[in-house]
């Protein structure tokens, strides 16, 4: 059965206020991002347990550690990032979640990520190895810019890889805000069915700068893409992140009302496919 999970750092900075929000709307998922505008890798160990235990009593588990390991450019040191690699599957261990959102790194300004592909894959390798013996996955995440900008770059790194610790996060937004492509299905998810354990709901109009659109009404295919997620029998999270009044590299704001309508647009397209 498919689950319904959000980033609901977008309605509220305040941890509290977001799980009051997906309580209140009866999602049972958050895909665990910023804490109190801090990115949760930077929030003190000894504040996890204790937001551990406010999901509980909520009744909220995590989706995924939405974490920004790969957000960065491929000339910074990889010792740093490694380090909170390890802080994230850390994290990722104390609040019960399977999954590890990560990308695949930025070019210099004035270079291209391509010519950087190796240095890309073994650092990839570098983290899948740090993960065997663990039931944790990392599932990347298509974002412009980074080397998975494009559909085939993100085959070339599963492909490579060859790891079951990596798996692809599926944004169909972002393959129409970073590169124009109107009909995903057929030029991304057609290639990339296979590794997608983890979906992201977020629309876009072709040519909107920073602001989203509702699930269904933009150029991300969004109706054709979960009645693709049935015919493949997926039974992962859809995760809200609707982007719906801006949006940004590191994150987007939604208020209460936009999202509750997002959230209905989703769930009546579940329920039509019967996903």
């Amino acid at each position: 059965m498919i689950r319904i999970s959000a980033f609901a750092d977008e309605v509220s900075t305040a941890f509290e206020k977001q799980l009051e929000l997906l309580s209140t709307n009866g999602v049972g998922y958050l895909e665990l991002r910023f804490i109190d505008g801090m990115n949760i890798i930077d929030v003190d160990r000894n504040k996890w347990v204790y937001l551990k235990q406010m999901m509980d009593d909520y009744h909220i588990q995590v989706s995924a550690i939405a974490s920004p390991i790969g957000k960065s450019c491929i000339t910074s040191p990889f010792e740093d990032e490694f380090i909170r690699f390890k802080r994230t599957v850390e994290i990722a261990s104390i609040f019960e979640t399977q999954f590890i959102r990560v990308f695949s790194y930025y070019p210099p300004l004035g270079s291209k990520i391509e010519d950087f592909r190796n240095e890309v894959l073994q650092r990839f390798r570098i983290q899948t190895s740090y993960l065997e013996g663990t039931d944790i996955i990392m599932v990347h995440e298509n974002e412009s810019g980074i080397y998975g900008h494009s559909a085939s770059n993100c085959l070339d790194l599963m492909e490579t890889i060859d790891s079951p610790s990596l798996r692809q996060a599926y944004d169909p937004a972002n393959f129409v805000w970073g590169e124009s492509i109107v009909n995903n299905i057929e030029q991304c998810f057609s290639i990339l069915k296979n590794y997608i354990v983890h979906v992201h709901i977020k629309d876009w109009i072709l040519g909107s700068k920073d602001v989203g659109a509702f699930p269904g009404e933009g150029d991300a295919q969004i109706a054709s893409l979960i009645w693709e997620l049935k015919k493949i029998n997926y039974k992962g999270f859809l995760t809200l992140e609707p982007h719906l009044s801006s949006g940004s590299q590191y994150g987007g704001i939604t208020t209460v009302d936009q999202f509750e309508k997002a959230l209905a647009l989703v769930k009546t397209l579940c329920n039509l496919y019967e996903l």
